[in-house]
């Protein structure tokens, strides 16, 4: 799962985006000024940094230089829109969102950058030694290549695609249901869930990966 961490000291655009992001698969970290951004930096590193200019007690601009210095991109996210403050900040960091934005947008555009900086890797690391390269088509355990069937790796796309979020059946149904150009019921995807699982949990009987949300559906995390 991929990091953000937003440097915003507007409480109320602070939840929105944490909300939102973490809707998306994202894990969110906040700080509301320079000093507690500075102090998670020193700690850990985020994918991703969304930057507002004006904070409390500091720059938006020191941020972005110590997150530069760790190699990290940023994106600022500000009310500034005027001429300096925009080219100094497309000259520093990787991107520059003037406020208000819309959030589809702003998804697109960390994607984006993500991409740029190779955090959006193709290979994909599940847990439990299991990978799967979306874009060679290959799972793997440990290295070692796990054969599924083209429904089952269909599936399982679905679950990474959508990593964090709360899949129901009904949604499921409708991403695979079309695959070979067989039509697939509630009780065949019962079966795909139990295969998939066998093929990628080290125990199926106690799933890490795919887990079940009772009554409702599944979750990769």
């Amino acid at each position: 799962m991929q990091t953000v961490l937003i440097v915003e000291d507007d409480r109320a655009i602070t939840l929105s985006l944490e909300e939102f992001l973490s809707g998306e698969g994202f894990d969110v970290q906040t700080a509301p000024g320079e000093k507690k951004a500075l102090q998670l930096l020193a700690s850990g590193r985020p994918d991703i940094l969304l930057v507002d200019l004006g904070l409390a007690d500091g720059s938006g601009f020191s941020v972005c230089r110590a997150a530069k210095a760790l190699k990290l991109p940023v994106i600022f996210l500000t009310a500034r829109s005027d001429e300096e403050s925009v080219v100094q900040g497309l000259d520093m960091g990787d991107d520059y969102i003037s406020k208000p934005f819309r959030p589809r947008e702003l998804l697109s555009r960390i994607r984006n950058v993500l991409r740029y900086y190779g955090a959006d890797s193709s290979v994909v690391s599940l847990g439990g030694g299991i990978t799967a390269d979306t874009e060679k088509g290959v799972v793997s355990r440990n290295g070692d290549p796990i054969a599924l069937s083209a429904l089952e790796y269909r599936l399982l796309l679905v679950f990474i695609d959508n990593r964090g979020r709360l899949l129901t059946r009904n949604k499921l149904l409708e991403d695979i249901w079309d695959i070979a150009g067989d039509f697939v019921n509630d009780n065949t995807l019962t079966v795909y869930i139990k295969r998939l699982r066998e093929k990628i949990e080290e125990d199926p009987q106690d799933p890490k990966i795919i887990k079940t949300v009772r009554g409702i559906g599944y979750r990769m995390d």
